[in-house]
């Protein structure tokens, strides 16, 4: 789960003294395997598992994984994460045969249980999802980073590294996000369930392309991350997100390449897991450094097996998703693995070891039935897979062996499925543990149904009814309830807003009930214009902004109505600009207020309405006398339905 003992190199000395050791520790490397040093005889798998914690009330992030580790400090398998609302526990390796899978699912679930168990007395429950659907911009402040060293140096290494001056993030789906970040904090939205495979050295090359292969199609079918700050973009957002999040890169007139920390890769691997190692450190700059290393050429001279720990740090601040791992087995010979980080975290742990299940099976099937991937398809079409499946994920259209177009669905289920059910035969997993985890993919692929299409045909049912914030709310709410009887999610029941009787809505911020999708005009536009773009829309205030999006105005109904019957009574016929007529200084309100101050503001004033503006006046949204009544619609059912 990482090396916590780092920091931030601090000196010129300090860098030389580290990238030394790199260099050592990947010459180390290369000496033991091609001296054999390593463990070849066996194949085991494991797994982490990331979460999010919420506050039982209101189901927005809990800020508590420090007290949380606190009351679990008996148990060295729970580990911090990025932020205070995240945290991590990783599996008990084991030999990849028989019952793993199931023993795997049954360790899960009794630490998990363990966790909230602990959580209970804090008020707070864990979620299993890949990004948090009541998650918010501000709860990825600097001051929400978990206090431990290691990421206060990860962070500020990040931040040096900013060629532009702000992280950005920009995805489109069926909504828009694009947004500026002040911190690379935004990581922190992803929860993930990775899966470790243990390789043999000279099997390594052709495995790990093997991972590279499947990814898109098992992704396809594992996507659990649609929605982002409640805007419903990719199935599998958590990849543009982690890329852009910790993307230093800016924009240049010239096209030259450079790849960000997180990534797919640029081609196959074609001699050994160096060549990724060595990619990686003559491509990015090391960020941190462990404060104790090791001479791991003095120990390879001695005949002990060194831990590489400089290599094992720079490793861990490049974001493959299919990483290469280097390990000391309990055997003391050191060991090769594969990461695979794409996997998102839920939405139950029966639906994380199907699809473990199926990576697994799938990867050995392909061992077993293709000697080079590499001569069956080409890296791009991998590529392009990938991203698709990002994008669409069961929706999508793949390239496949001898340049086959198939669909997601087809391929999954008359290629992958059968392939993966010989691979976990193969190794001898249990036929019951085969037919259990399968028959969950089976079915998803048979309904159409994975945990995207489910959070995203639920959230745009909820947003018909309700605000933004409570379909948020109750969503979060909906996925805990299932979650917690381990149900798969082709059998989860869709969220209802009944589900969520407790739902307060004073406890809002004014960014989440504001509209945001904004008719606005010019001062120099026509009033005639600015009533026929308010009528077809059917708005009754309309922002007056300039061409660099500041507010500097606002026309109401009541204006235009008085306005044109002026005009009547003079039989004016001349064009009046809005300049003459608008508001000039109108009261705003910041998108960190609350309902409640906004409330009062409106009601103090007399007004309807409240552009929502930056402190450097940029706009950004409006709260009108419709968005509350919306919100008392929803309070008044409430209290009628707890009355029947």
């Amino acid at each position: 789960m990482g090396e916590q003992k780092v920091s931030l190199l601090s000196s010129e000395k300090d860098m030389q003294k580290f990238v030394q050791h790199l260099l050592d520790d990947v010459e180390a490397l290369d000496y033991m395997l091609k001296n054999d040093w390593f463990e070849n005889d066996i194949v085991r798998i494991g797994a982490e598992q990331e979460m999010c914690l919420v506050d039982n009330e209101t189901y927005r992030p809990a800020l508590v994984a420090m007290e949380a580790l606190e009351k679990l400090k008996d148990y060295d398998w729970v580990e911090t994460e990025l932020a205070k609302f995240n945290l991590e526990i990783g599996m008990t390796p084991r030999k990849f045969a028989a019952s793993c899978l199931r023993e795997m699912e049954e360790e899960t679930l009794e630490r998990l249980h363990i966790i909230q168990e602990a959580l209970e007395e804090l008020n707070t429950s864990l979620i299993l999802t890949g990004i948090l659907p009541t998650l918010k911009k501000y709860h990825l402040e600097l001051e929400n980073l978990t206090p431990k060293r290691r990421y206060f140096a990860l962070m500020e290494a990040l931040k040096q590294q900013m060629i532009s001056g702000t992280f950005e993030l920009y995805m489109e789906g069926i909504d828009e996000l694009k947004i500026k970040h002040n911190s690379p904090l935004l990581e922190a939205c992803n929860t993930s369930f990775q899966l470790h495979l243990q390789v043999a050295p000279d099997n390594f090359v052709k495995m790990y392309n093997i991972a590279q292969a499947l990814t898109g199609p098992i992704l396809a079918v594992a996507a659990n991350s649609p929605i982002v700050f409640g805007r419903r973009l990719w199935h599998e957002s958590r990849i543009a997100l982690f890329q852009q999040s910790l993307d230093t890169r800016s924009s240049h007139e010239h096209m030259r390449e450079r790849s960000p920390r997180v990534h797919f890769g640029k081609d196959w691997i074609n001699d050994s897991i160096l060549e990724i190692y060595r990619e990686d450190i003559a491509r990015f700059r090391t960020l941190i450094a462990p404060d104790q290393s090791e001479n791991s050429l003095e120990l390879i001279k001695k005949g002990k097996v060194p831990k590489l720990i400089a290599l094992q740090v720079h490793n861990s601040t490049i974001y493959r998703w299919n990483r290469p791992c280097y390990g000391i087995s309990d055997t003391g010979k050191p060991h090769l693995r594969i990461e695979a980080r794409v996997f998102p975290s839920g939405p139950s742990v029966l639906d994380e070891m199907a699809v473990a299940a199926f990576w697994l099976g799938c990867m050995q099937g392909l061992a077993n039935e293709t000697d080079d991937v590499r001569k069956h398809m080409s890296f791009a079409d991998v590529r392009d897979n990938f991203m698709k499946a990002t994008q669409y994920s069961l929706d999508s259209k793949f390239t496949w062996f001898e340049d086959e177009k198939i669909s997601a669905i087809d391929l999954l289920r008359t290629k992958l499925l059968p392939l993966a059910q010989r691979g976990l035969k193969s190794v001898g997993i249990a036929e019951a543990d085969i037919e259990r985890y399968l028959g969950v993919i089976e079915a998803r692929i048979n309904t159409h149904r994975n945990g995207a299409r489910w959070q995203l045909r639920g959230y745009t049912h909820l947003l018909e009814k309700t605000v933004q914030d409570e379909a948020l709310t109750c969503l979060t709410a909906s996925i805990i309830k299932h979650q917690r009887q381990n149900l798969p999610v082709h059998e989860w029941a869709e969220p209802k807003l009944g589900d969520l009787p407790n739902y307060v809505s004073s406890e809002l911020h004014v960014m989440e009930c504001m509209q945001t999708d904004l008719i606005t005009v010019q001062k120099d536009d026509i009033v005639e214009f600015v009533a026929d773009l308010m009528d077809w829309n059917k708005i009754r205030y309309a922002p007056v902004e300039d061409t660099k999006g500041n507010l500097v105005g606002l026309i109401t109904a009541r204006m235009l109505l008085r306005h044109f019957v002026k005009r009547c009574k003079l039989k004016d016929n001349k064009p009046v600009k809005v300049e003459k007529i608008m508001i000039k200084n109108p009261e705003t309100i910041d998108s960190m207020a609350s309902i409640f101050d906004a409330l009062r503001i409106m009601r103090e004033k007399g007004i309807g309405a409240l552009p929502v503006v930056t402190d450097d006046n940029q706009l950004v949204g409006i709260l009108t006398e419709h968005d509350f009544l919306n919100l008392s619609v929803r309070l008044l059912e409430r209290q009628a339905k707890r009355k029947m």
